[in-house]
Formats: structure tokens, sequence, C-alpha cells
């Protein structure tokens, strides 16, 4: 009953589309967040933890009172938003019950096929339940899955006082697809020791480390006149954004052309014309000071670009965006050595794996608030080809019960 219950509420959360819209305007930056949120602060208080609340900013605090005295506050995050890079609107899950093997064609758009040979964890799932989307958008496992393991743990929690446990804190953030997951969270207000991110790929597995981010703004001014008497006066922004991106690096710091512990530098969106051209890049590395030495490779770029092209001037601005999480982390051990006990509670080997890119716990930890992150059982997010797994989401909550009783033991 209680397999088919998570089931259900991933299929039920997964298609309210709560794809993230453009920082800046509003927060959320989409109605369908503060709509999720509604639907989940009600469904919490349903299964009776009545101090659930959604906040004037669409952020989602709940509490569940611990059974254990002195034991420390544990909270569980998630985000309810999904990425604007492929539409969450209608999504269509498919539920595929003991999986055979082989490659998924998905109906919707038969030309989105999810292979085998590019998910190799497929072949350890034969006889699983896997959820697809039908091809045409994504499936929102980032972070749904994380909402549905962490409310499936709550109720189970609820529902069998007997599971030792300190105080459970629960907090669903929005936005973090974009940036800003944690702007509005008061930590105040959460009151936790300690925190995890469930917001992770596959089982079993921990991150405690995650790229250092920064933005880079690189704005290129030229000189606009009319073509018809540009000669020797015109100084094209285009041309000169063009020289810039050509000179970075091309078989190497780009995401194309890394893996593992490598950074990069990655421009992501250009807009402007002849008189001025704006170049956003994201900067990342899993050591922070390397960030520095991106920067200065854009800033001796930009003046290779100026020198070879009298009349222009281009300009390098960055901003820090999240750091690794690992710096915060050393100054709580027990937030990664309590996730390790309780995966071998369980009889599981956890693997510790870094991440390339960052999560809530990124900031929350750098903040004060040591926040690991654990595995949901999404694969390929933001993509049509997009994918979780249901056996994979019930170890997650098994983790989560277990590991809250590591906190209450060890107090």
């Amino acid at each position: 009953m209680t397999r088919k219950r998570l089931l259900d509420r991933f299929l039920r959360y997964v298609q309210v589309d709560t794809t993230a819209g453009s920082p800046g305007k509003e927060y959320p930056s989409s109605k369908g967040q503060l709509q999720l949120g509604k639907l989940l602060a009600e469904e919490i208080r349903a299964f009776g933890i009545s101090n659930a609340e959604q906040d004037e900013y669409g952020v989602i605090y709940a509490e569940i009172p611990g059974n254990v005295p002195d034991a420390p506050a544990v909270a569980f995050c998630a985000h309810m938003d999904t990425s604007p890079e492929t539409t969450g609107a209608n999504v269509k899950p498919q539920v595929i019950q003991n999986y055979e093997g082989g490659d998924i064609v998905l109906p919707g758009d038969p030309s989105k096929v999810i292979r085998e040979s590019e998910n190799p964890e497929l072949a350890d799932l034969h006889g699983a339940t896997l959820i697809t989307t039908d091809g045409t958008t994504l499936l929102g496992g980032d972070d749904k899955a994380g909402i549905a393991v962490i409310l499936e743990m709550a109720e189970r929690l609820m529902a069998d006082p007997q599971i030792p446990h300190g105080p459970v804190k629960i907090l669903l953030t929005c936005d973090e697809e974009i940036g800003h997951g944690v702007d509005h969270v008061d930590l105040k207000r959460l009151a936790a020791d300690v925190c995890y991110t469930l917001d992770g790929g596959g089982a079993d597995e921990i991150n405690a480390e995650t790229f250092s981010a920064d933005l880079a703004v690189v704005s290129v001014h030229g000189v606009n006149i009319h073509p018809s008497i540009a000669k020797g006066r015109m100084v094209n922004a285009l041309r000169a954004a063009g020289m810039f991106l050509d000179r970075l690096p091309r078989d190497m710091m780009s995401p194309e052309t890394t893996a593992g512990r490598d950074g990069f530098i990655h421009p992501v969106h250009v807009s402007g014309g002849v008189a001025e051209v704006e170049i956003q890049f994201i900067l990342r590395s899993f050591d922070t000071q390397e960030l520095e030495n991106h920067e200065d490779l854009l800033n001796s770029t930009a003046r290779s670009v100026e020198a070879d092209l009298p009349g222009c001037k281009l300009t390098v601005v960055t901003s820090p965006q999240y750091r690794n999480m690992r710096e915060g982390l050393e100054k709580e051990p027990r937030a990664l050595a309590y996730a390790i006990e309780a995966h071998t509670r369980l009889s599981r080997t956890p693997k510790l794996e870094v991440i390339r890119g960052g999560t809530d716990g990124s900031i929350l930890t750098e903040q004060g608030l040591p926040t690991p992150n654990l595995s949901t059982g999404q694969h390929n997010p933001h993509s049509p080809l997009e994918w979780a797994c249901l056996d994979e989401m019930e170890k997650a909550v098994e983790l989560l019960i277990s590991l809250v009783g590591v906190w209450a033991e060890k107090k």
C-alpha cells in the first residue's frame, strides 16, 4: 500500500506545471509553484502534521515533533520548481511495471528514445517500476521525486510512533532551478541542526561536494552608425563578441569537453546588436580559488579582442552564485558520517559522488546549516528523456527513516 501511495503521490505532483520563469519579476517565478505548494501543505496537514504552512513566498515549513528527548532537529529539503530548459506543462507520465530491459520509445514523440546504451543504470533495474515522460515534456522528477520521498517518509513516521526520531523538519522551496531556491528561507523559523536535500539521482549516492559557481557578464561595446557611411567609423559589437567566443578554449574548460572534477567556462546567453552585446557565462570549479583563474581568462581574452579590433570595449563583471558545500560540511562531520551509517544499517554501500552543479544545500551549507544531498531515483533531469525509478524512490524513503534514527540514537 505504501509503495502504491508513493507512486500515486509522485504522479500527482508531476502533473502540476511548476516550470520556473524568469528571475526577478516576481517570487516565485511561476504561479504553478504556489499551486503545488498549496496542495502539498494541505496534504501534509491531512496526514496529521497540523503546523504545515506555506508562507508568502511559497516556501513550505512543517515539523514532526520528536519522540526522543533532546535529539537534534533534522530537516529534509526539496524544491517545487522544474527547469525552464524543457517545458513542464501537460506532463503525461508513463508507468512501466516490471521493466524487462531494452530501449524505451516514448509514445508522444517516437523520435525520443531512452536508450540502454546511454543509460547504463537501466541494466540493474530489470523488474523495477519506471516512470517516463511521453517525450514532449520533462518529467519533473527533479525534484518532485524528492518531494514525494520526503512526504512519504513523513506520513510513515506519523503512522508509526514507535519509530525513534528527534524533531523532523520539512522544507520545500521555490525557484531552485534558476538559482533562487533559498532566497527567502528563514533558518530561524526552520530551526534545524542539520539538513539534507533530496535532489540526487539513482540510489545510495551521497553528495558532499558541489561546484563552486560564479556568474560572469561580458559587456561588449561597439560604435553603431548607418551602414551606408560606416567605413572607418563603425565598430560592430557582434563581430567583437564572435571573436571573444572564438578565442576561448575549444578542447577544454567547457561542459562538452570536461567531466569528473574538471571545471568549465560556459556561455549560456547572448543578446544585443551592433552597438552593444551582452554575453552571460557560468563559471564552475570544485576549487573556489580557481574561479579567479576563469575570470582572469575572460579578462585576458577581452584585452586581446580590444587590441585586434580598435574602438571596441569589453568589460567583465562576476558575481558569486554558490560555493562547494565541502567547505561547510567540514565544520559538521556528523552530517556526512551519519548519512553513511544510515546506509550501512540497511546493508547498503553508499557511494560518495560529487555534483557537477549545485543544490539548495550548497547555499544552506554556506549559510551555516550543513546540508548534504541524497538520492531520489531521478535520472536525465531537465530533458524529455527524463525518467524515475519507483524502487529507488522507495529506497530513499527507507534511508530517511534510518537516518532520523541514527541522529536520534547518537544525540
